[in-house]
């Protein structure tokens, strides 16, 4: 490729693997020169990207994690070389399933390559496995959220590129694991268990940092579109509990000209559809 048709670069520093002390260099995501043609908004607060003319699809997700090529130990940027030690070996010991569960999902990826679209999910998918690893002073558990659910938004990319693989079921399955996490990560800071301060930038994607307030939206939207249907009465709780989430969102947004103003939007059409939803239950 050319280089004025040049994606992405090496990092001139090398990364040395915290598991497996093996020196490799971070691919860096170049934006500029029209590279990145910013489209809609999706409700679960995805930015999509137009293709460019001249550099063709681009997908910013791909770039995110840091993935050892040797061991395959993965998380986001900053936490790459902040494993606790006592963590080491145990990493090291899963290496092999770690691999094995990889490939399954992702055939023939390999991370001493370029950032493919397969490439830059499997090591999504990593980072979410490999936060098992860090203690709660790192918010792991949102971290694992934002991960499984920008996997599942490279795999919406991949169900599009290559329709009929079953692409579009594992995007489905990751939307829920995303569900149960963003759960969970709120469960644990209310109870105490483990803070959300070791969390910079809520996202969930690279474009815009919807905050707290984007992350209870998006744990109220994920439980509603991927949440159990199955127990009706449990439903009806869980999301007269999202609705009232929603209305103190909507408290905040009405007195704060800080608040983004498409994260209310979304919010309001939640709150419409959750009511809807109600209504028809009642009925």
């Amino acid at each position: 490729m050319a280089a004025d048709l040049k994606i992405s670069f090496q990092s001139k520093e090398s990364l040395t693997c915290p598991v497996c002390d093996a020196s490799f260099h971070r691919e860096e995501l170049l934006t500029g020169s029209g590279r990145l043609i910013a489209g809609a908004l999706t409700d679960e607060l995805h930015r999509l990207y137009e293709p460019s003319a001249k550099y063709g699809e681009i997908y910013p997700l791909a770039y995110q994690a840091t993935v050892c090529p040797k061991c395959w130990f993965a998380s986001m940027d900053k936490d790459f070389d902040s494993l606790p030690g006592i963590m080491r070996d145990k990493v090291r010991a899963g290496e092999e399933k770690r691999r094995a569960d990889t490939l399954l999902i992702f055939p023939y990826v390999n991370f001493a390559r370029p950032r493919s679209l397969m490439n830059g999910a499997a090591s999504l998918y990593l980072a979410a496995r490999c936060y098992d690893y860090f203690p709660k002073e790192f918010s792991p558990t949102i971290k694992q959220g934002i991960a499984t659910l920008r996997c599942a938004w490279l795999l919406d990319e991949l169900d599009k590129k290559y329709p009929g693989q079953h692409y579009d079921w594992l995007a489905v399955l990751f939307k829920k694991k995303a569900q149960f996490f963003y759960s969970e990560a709120l469960r644990r800071e209310q109870g105490g268990k483990e803070s959300l301060s070791g969390l910079k930038n809520f996202g969930p994607d690279t474009d815009k940092n919807y905050s707290y307030e984007g992350a209870l939206y998006l744990t109220g939207f994920l439980m509603w579109k991927y949440g159990d249907r199955e127990n009706s009465a449990a439903r009806k709780d869980f999301l007269d509990e999202v609705k009232r989430t929603i209305a103190k969102i909507f408290g905040l947004g009405k007195s704060s000209k800080n608040k983004p103003g498409p994260l209310l939007e979304h919010a309001r059409t939640l709150y419409d559809n959750i009511n809807k939803e109600l209504e028809i239950t009642d009925d």
